[in-house]
């Protein structure tokens, strides 16, 4: 499944050539037809003599209507550029190269059509090698020219046997299991509902999926698949495809919005992009400059920070770092193009290097430059660490989608980068690591950072509290400013790496131990010789933290000298034992007890007996019916 778009100056006949191709005139609008000027875009199809069905994209060729264009000339195979010969090269001529050049859309025919209209070849020749020096520096270069008449047919089958040899060395779409299809078109059916229109990318799309518009984050489900008004059950990576989505009203979705399964993309406003400024552009393009952002069939107003200089002259490369007023769906290696809002200009255009940067930069901070050189250029392992490395931590299926690497060469990359101990497995997994997984990793660098910090924290802790067996693990995840995955992972690792030790609700080092000064030694003796002396009615609570202070009595509890069994109430531990044990002995023999009997078993006030009895009812020791208990 193929698609061509079509590109050239107004008037030039592209819409005419295309019904001479397929039999089908794009112009669907009243006032297209009327005014005989295509406005928005159309849509053809045809087969080529091999059996392969190719559609047709055909765009606007009007300077007003330019931005109609570039929604739709985003995800073609080949670019069918029509010069008229009776013209030859004009403006918009100019203007439509560039960007196909800027979206370096290889494949490609060059129409030279009307020639009906010329009888002098000469001036034919003259256009042809026209168009030759103006197509030289750019992605046409070797383009082959073919002349053609859609009135007469002269040249049309020629073309279409062109066309079908460019197709034929074109790449195939790879299917990465993430489909996206960027909307340009929205519309609705009696008894249908909902259509949307788009080329299909990156996956494959099915009859009764589940989708979310984005960015807007609505959920709907595919009601029916069509590709050149045939039914089907899957549409295919590459191919023009008609959606109808239920749970979605009209007004919900628009052009530039992109429809994929839920959670595969995540919308951003910020990108970093590698950026040509045309060469023949009015002015050069100034730091904090508005423009509208061009991605897929998105629109979108934003402003340009230039990272590492202050302007971009005509005819420069440089970097920028793009934050847009509303959010857009972009992936790596995604294609772009800039204009400038008044007056209408295009500026030029690239290609995304990060989607989603981490912060906003420094513009001049050093080294900026060279990392997202790395990233545009590197190697897959290069490409997948910077994307892993942006985000710090995160589960594998994100750090591969930020990526934008084919998943054979994400997984070789990942296996690389395991290998040389780049990356961090956080989390436990069963089978092989997967780069599709939701498994959470890190990198090296702020596997090293994070884990230093939080040892120093547990450290720390140890030092100003002494008395306490260990740091509460909510206070240290609060401390580290780390999101709850990120954390348990952390700590689980050093836990199997033997540097934490975990006992409960706290974490702390191994090897240590609550010490006690000679003073606070003798301090717990003392208490302990007043509990020793009324094992059943104690010290309380408040009158134990009285006499020891709140750090010893804490840590007589860390270090099971004494027990808890309520606020207010606690017992030494060789006493509460003992009467555990004897409340046991009652139940097996009575089957049943009452408070007050465990009140005069052990010659002890009310106080010390509910707390204990409700203690063990918490516990899972005894079960209360009425005024009474039984074992559990």
């Amino acid at each position: 499944m193929r698609v061509i778009g079509t590109a050239g100056h107004v008037d030039h006949g592209k819409s005419t050539l295309i019904k001479a191709l397929t039999g089908v005139h794009p112009d669907r609008l009243k006032e297209e037809q009327e005014r005989e000027m295509t406005i928005d875009l159309g849509f053809a199809w045809f087969e080529l003599p091999g059996g392969e069905p190719v559609g047709i994209v055909d765009v606007p060729g009007h300077r007003d209507f330019i931005e109609n264009m570039l929604a739709g000339i985003g995800g073609i195979d080949a670019a069918l550029f029509v010069v008229a010969a009776d013209e030859g090269v004009m403006p918009q001529t100019l203007e439509h190269l560039a960007i196909l050049d800027i979206l370096q859309v290889q494949g490609g025919v060059i129409a030279l059509t009307k020639i009906d209209l010329v009888s002098d070849q000469e001036w034919i020749d003259l256009v042809e090698e026209d168009v030759r020096g103006v197509v030289g520096d750019t992605v046409f270069n070797d383009a082959p020219i073919i002349q053609v008449s859609a009135k007469t047919g002269q040249g049309i089958a020629e073309l279409i046997e062109t066309l079908e040899r460019i197709l034929e060395v074109r790449p195939p779409r790879q299917d990465l299991g993430r489909p996206r299809l960027p909307v340009d078109r929205v519309f609705s059916m009696a008894g249908f509902g909902t259509v949307v229109t788009g080329t299909m990318s990156d996956g494959h799309l099915q009859v009764g999926d589940e989708v979310e518009i984005l960015p807007g984050g609505k959920k709907g489900r595919i009601r029916g698949l069509q590709t050149h008004k045939q039914k089907e059950d899957i549409a295919v990576p590459g191919s023009r495809t008609a959606v109808n989505i239920s749970g979605i009203a009209l007004d919900e979705v628009s052009r530039g919005d992109v429809i994929a399964h839920p959670g595969d993309y995540q919308p951003t406003r910020r990108l970093d992009l590698k950026f040509r400024l045309l060469g023949d552009v009015s002015r050069a393009l100034k730091h904090n400059t508005e423009v509208k952002f061009f991605i897929g069939a998105a629109e979108v107003l934003g402003r340009v920070r230039t990272l590492g200089k202050e302007v971009i002259k005509p005819g420069e490369e440089g970097w920028l770092q793009l934050e847009l007023r509303e959010p857009v769906v972009a992936m790596r290696n995604d294609h772009y193009i800039l204009r400038r809002p008044s007056p209408g200009e295009t500026l030029g255009g690239g290609r995304v290097i990060d989607p989603h940067p981490s912060r906003r930069y420094k513009r001049f901070k050093p080294g900026l430059l060279d990392r997202l050189e790395s990233l545009a250029t590197g190697a897959p392992e290069d490409v997948y660490l910077q994307s892993l490395a942006v985000r710090q931590a995160a589960p594998l299926r994100e750090v591969t989608q930020g990526s934008n690497l084919e998943f054979e060469s994400a997984e070789k990359a990942l296996k690389i980068l395991l290998e040389n101990e780049e990356i961090v497995v956080l989390e436990s997994f069963q089978g092989d690591l997967s780069v599709k997984s939701d498994v959470m990793v890190t990198t090296r660098g702020y596997w090293n950072q994070i884990s230093a910090s939080l040892l120093l924290a547990v450290d720390g802790y140890h030092a100003n509290h002494p008395l306490r067996s260990g740091m509460p693990k909510e206070e240290l995840k609060s401390k580290l400013k780390l999101d709850t995955r990120l954390f348990n992972g952390l700590t689980s690792n050093l836990k199997e790496e033997g540097q934490l030790v975990e006992s409960g609700p706290l974490v702390l080092q191994p090897g240590h131990k609550i010490t006690f000064s000679t003073h606070q030694e003798q301090e717990v003796e003392i208490l302990l010789q007043r509990f020793a002396a009324s094992p059943y009615a104690p010290p309380t609570i408040k009158e134990s933290r009285a006499e020891v202070g709140d750090d010893v009595f804490q840590a007589m509890v860390d270090l099971n000298l004494l027990i808890q069994v309520s606020p207010e109430v606690v017992f030494r531990t060789e006493d509460y034992t003992s009467m555990v044990g004897e409340i046991q002995e009652l139940l097996e023999d009575q089957e049943t007890i009452s408070a007050a009997q465990v009140r005069d078993h052990f010659n002890t006030s009310r106080r010390y007996v509910l707390a204990l009895l409700e203690h063990l009812d918490n516990i899972g020791v005894t079960i209360r019916q009425g005024d009474v208990r039984r074992l559990k």
